[in-house]
């Protein structure tokens, strides 16, 4: 402003109307910078530089005319209310900034709160959230139906554990501005969840308000999800167990059925030959291997689905696990001309022989099973980059696209052979469990009514 006097009464010659606007243009952007205490002091040594310098008699603080009295307190009040009116407009535009910001904060902070699915996780990791979110200094969650008081440091004590229980319990906030402590109750309409406890921030209670109710719904939500999880986790299990109970006693009830036929005519009938009581006991023999079997089946997919199983690994050709299956499914194979394609050069895999044997007796015997007599089963195996690739190709009746996508999954048998075909359903869950342990993937290529070709692969 000193430049502004200087300029107009020594340099150039101006009328006392552009001296009093340039001197009001002044008073407003101090204002507009540094608020209304400067302004309205900038004022008044404005009134009286222009009195001073502007008005007549010019070097001295009295004025001639009675008509410049008027125009110098109307240029005061003038630049007090211009002063008043922009520092209203700054302090508005610096809240309006506030309340931006802490929309921001407050839609990164319910950002973070969509990431967690678990109560306790989500407990343990709220005040650290409203922490790093809102730049606070400590934070304390309490949650309704738990002891425990959740910090986002568990140094800090300043906020109080007995307040938030008795915040939660009022339902209230407590505010001491002071100490710069806020207690908010969480709140789900007129029900209390909890509270949350912050130091050493300034937040607005609108965004303390909405800082509760976002706290309070990711609980209640995160609860939800978690009880809903619980009740789908609880109808698989009883899928499940319905499955098994219907394919395990489906499956039981024939061997069962053929023993004790078998069991009561040995010891009913006296007068049977000795070919006759042989092919009795042979029939026991067999559906005892069958239940025995079918109780293996059911345990190993058990340890399987809980990795309780323990993979011993060496190196070994895949033809050693080829050769030993179809010795080991030799009668179910025994209708079907086999051709293997294996070259000598195939690299070695590391790798449970006996379980890969296995898979490979499931894949060989549904082929024999599922596949028209005298139809051919052919078993290949490849080298592809760092893979090794093994399949088994029959003639069978194929498998629709639908069904490609559960034939893998227990208990399920296909729609149209579940009846013909003896079965658990579990065979090929028990395959897809022992590949991918050993880090391959296995899957079926199929067209309906020439046949299929399961493979998996292994890695060399």
């Amino acid at each position: 402003m000193a430049a502004f006097v200087a300029t107009y009464h020594y340099a150039v010659s101006v009328s006392p109307t552009t001296v009093a606007l340039t001197l009001l243009l002044a008073v407003l952007i101090v204002s507009a910078t540094w608020g209304l205490r400067y302004a309205i002091f900038l004022s008044v040594v404005a009134t009286l530089a222009f009195n001073y310098f502007f008005l007549p008699p010019i070097g001295h603080f009295t004025i001639a005319d009675p008509q410049n009295w008027v125009a110098l307190i109307a240029f005061l009040a003038t630049a007090v209310v211009a002063s008043e009116l922009s520092e209203r407009a700054r302090r508005e535009a610096l809240r309006a900034t506030q309340r931006r910001k802490e929309i921001e904060r407050l839609y990164s902070f319910s950002q973070r709160l969509l990431t967690t699915e678990n109560v306790p996780q989500l407990l343990n990791s709220l005040p650290r959230y409203v922490v790093e979110s809102f730049g606070l200094r400590d934070a304390a969650v309490l949650a309704a139906g738990r002891d425990d008081i959740y910090r986002s440091s568990p140094s800090t004590r300043e906020l109080d554990a007995e307040e938030l229980r008795s915040v939660a319990a009022r339902g209230e906030p407590h505010i001491d501005a002071q100490r710069g402590l806020f207690f908010v109750p969480l709140r789900l309409g007129v029900r209390s969840v909890g509270a949350i406890g912050i130091s050493g921030g300034t937040l607005s209670r609108e965004t303390l308000e909405a800082l509760a109710s976002l706290v309070a719904i990711s609980i209640e939500r995160t609860a939800a999800m978690e009880n809903l999880s619980k009740a789908e986790a609880s109808r698989e299990g009883e899928k499940l167990r319905s499955a098994l109970l219907d394919s395990v006693t489906h499956e039981f009830r024939t061997p069962l059925t053929a023993i004790k036929a078998s069991a009561t005519s040995l010891l009913s009938d006296a007068n049977l030959t000795s070919a006759q009581r042989h092919e009795l006991v042979t029939v026991i023999n067999e559906e005892t291997d069958r239940l025995n079997r079918l109780v293996g089946e059911a345990a190993e997919m058990a340890q399987l689905d809980a990795n309780q199983v323990e993979l011993h690994r060496e190196s070994h050709q895949v033809r050693e696990a080829i050769d030993r299956a179809l010795e080991q499914s030799k009668q179910s194979l025994s209708d079907h001309p086999v051709e293997i394609v294996a070259p000598a050069g195939l690299p070695q895999v590391t790798i449970d022989l006996e379980r890969i044997k296995d898979v490979l007796v499931h894949l060989l015997e549904n082929a024999g099973k599922y596949s028209s007599a005298e139809s051919p089963v052919r078993v290949t195996a490849e080298a592809k980059g760092q893979t090794l690739t093994i399949s088994v190709a029959d003639r069978g009746p194929g498998i629709d696209d639908f069904e490609q996508t559960l034939i893998f999954d227990k208990f399920y048998r296909g729609k149209n052979e579940r009846y013909r075909v003896q079965g658990t359903g579990m065979g090929l869950a028990i395959a897809k469990a022992v590949v991918e342990a050993h880090g391959g993937t296995i899957g079926v290529t199929s067209q309906v009514g020439h046949g299929s070709v399961f493979w998996f692969t292994l890695p060399v």
